[in-house]
């Protein structure tokens, strides 16, 4: 990649780019239609569309609009926010783990929602207080690592941020009522149930602000960041003010959607691994990884809802199944290619 094809192409969309993304955003479409109308109550994909156009019966309208469409929606958002803050965050660090999983973005959210749960908090105090953690938790990797917001230093710092958050979760949940743990290990396992408009909305709003500043304002500085610290500065990339925005935008996004549906696991890192290995172009590739990611999660709360027969599982564990075998397979690859 060169100065002059990030010039000529800013956004960094290429053909292989625009097919990846489409075809997810077709197969999160399909999904979305299948899991509308599967249910207690079974409504046929052509009375899905027409209900979603707003030519339904007033029990499709009722079923669809009020019980199931927000949850896909806050599903389809959070893993788009969770997928395009795993990308910013893995260009950033230059490295295929470096995602806020990892790093201790959402433990920190984690752990702040704890202490509210433990202290009998509502929701609302809940969504706060993880969007506050995980803003801490940045903010406070970026003190300790310094100017090394990439690197091994940097992954260091998150790693043992996160490990120190999850003693103190642990200890947390010692100090927990039965009702209130049990509250707290749905949402630390990471789940869609009861969501409505109220999760919906918020988010809508914190990704149409920041989604066009990561893609517009900080894509193609990210892009000519990958030939290094000292070529991006001589091309007059401002190098630390691009990182950090980009890193706290990130954050936030991470954030919200932790907030919304818990601490989902592995979104963050698949969703973006997957974009790029899919467009084998460089740069963070957040566009396609929006799109991977919110297939990805819409995908997983469907078969979270119908695998089993008698209930429904937190959509976190069927990410958490995912994503534990495709790390596996990505240490696997990258211990082979000799990068790590």
């Amino acid at each position: 990649m060169t100065l002059v094809e990030v010039r000529r192409n800013p956004v960094g969309i290429r053909p292989r780019a625009v097919v990846v993304g489409v075809t997810a955003v077709v197969a999160t479409v399909v999904v979305s239609v299948f899991s509308l109308g599967t249910g207690d109550f079974p409504i046929a994909p052509a009375d899905v569309v027409a209900t979603l156009f707003g030519a339904g019966n007033p029990a499709h309208e009722f079923i669809i609009n009020e019980l199931r469409l927000p949850r896909l929606i806050v599903a389809i958002l959070v893993g788009a926010a969770l997928a395009a803050g795993g990308a910013v965050f893995q260009s950033l660090v230059r490295n295929p783990l470096g995602s806020p999983d990892m790093l201790g973005v959402t433990n920190g959210a984690s752990t702040a929602a704890l202490v509210v749960v433990i202290l009998g908090g509502s929701d609302l105090q809940l969504s706060v207080a993880a969007i506050a953690g995980g803003m801490a938790a940045t903010l406070l990797i970026q003190l300790i690592a310094g100017r090394a917001l990439h690197g091994f230093r940097f992954i260091l710092v998150g790693v043992g941020m996160a490990a120190i958050l999850t003693g103190i979760s642990g200890y947390l949940l010692t100090r927990g009522q039965q009702m209130e743990n049990a509250r707290a290990l749905l949402w630390l396992t990471g789940s869609l149930d009861g969501r409505s408009w109220t999760q919906a909305v918020p988010l809508l709003v914190v990704l149409g602000a920041v989604l066009p500043f990561l893609v517009l304002a900080c894509g193609p500085g990210l892009r000519i960041l990958e030939m290094g610290d000292d070529a991006a500065s001589a091309l007059g990339v401002p190098v630390s003010l691009l990182r950090n925005g980009a890193l706290l935008a990130a954050a936030l996004l991470v954030s919200f959607g932790a907030a919304a549906a818990g601490p989902v696991a592995f979104v963050a890192l698949i969703a973006p691994h997957l974009a790029k290995r899919l467009t084998r172009a460089p740069g963070p590739n957040l566009l396609p990884s929006i799109a991977v990611g919110a297939l990805l999660l819409s995908g997983a709360d469907f078969i979270a809802q119908h695998a089993l027969d008698d209930r429904a599982l937190p959509v976190g564990v069927v990410t958490g199944l995912v994503g534990g075998a495709y790390l596996v397979w990505l240490l696997t690859t990258e211990r082979r290619a000799g990068r790590i």
